[in-house]
């Protein structure tokens, strides 16, 4: 009798985060948004993922490696002021369920990703979103001179 061999395949935490971190940001290349990685927000939380799109929107995505990573992480809702509109971007294997209904979702490994749930549209107040894009482009002035820190 042969014994069914079984194997799990196992990723690490940090592995896991900058494999979906690439394919968020691939993904949202490919939509038309310029993104940059761990942005400092005004209210001293960092966005995983903030992108600015071709008519001024802004996105933010939050990754989450694993479903401890969610379970203890509730800060999710205060990049809401901040953003246009919010997504989670997971690994594929991650259990989907668990996730709220309201943010949009994002599946990504590597080499790219997909939205599976849009997410709801919440405009910025014209004041907020000038200074956002104004910090958003200076940070990525600098992150071209390597000046940021």
């Amino acid at each position: 009798m042969s014994a069914a061999l079984h194997l799990e395949l196992v990723f690490s935490r940090p592995e896991t985060t900058q494999s979906v971190t690439r394919g968020a940001a691939r993904l949202l290349i490919d939509m038309g948004y310029a993104p940059l990685l761990e942005v400092c927000l005004p209210n001293g939380r960092r966005a995983d993922v903030m992108a600015l799109g071709k008519k001024g929107d802004i996105v933010i995505c939050e990754m989450k490696s694993g479903i401890e990573d969610y379970r203890v992480d509730r800060k999710w809702p205060e990049y809401a002021p901040f953003c246009d509109a919010f997504f989670f971007a997971v690994a594929p294997e991650f259990p989907q369920g668990v996730l709220p209904d309201e943010p949009g979702l994002i599946v990504a490994d590597g080499f790219g990703g997909a939205v599976i749930r849009e997410a709801p549209v919440s405009p910025l107040a014209p004041a907020r979103r000038k200074a956002l894009t104004v910090a958003f482009a200076r940070l990525g002035a600098l992150r071209t001179l390597r000046l940021d820190g």
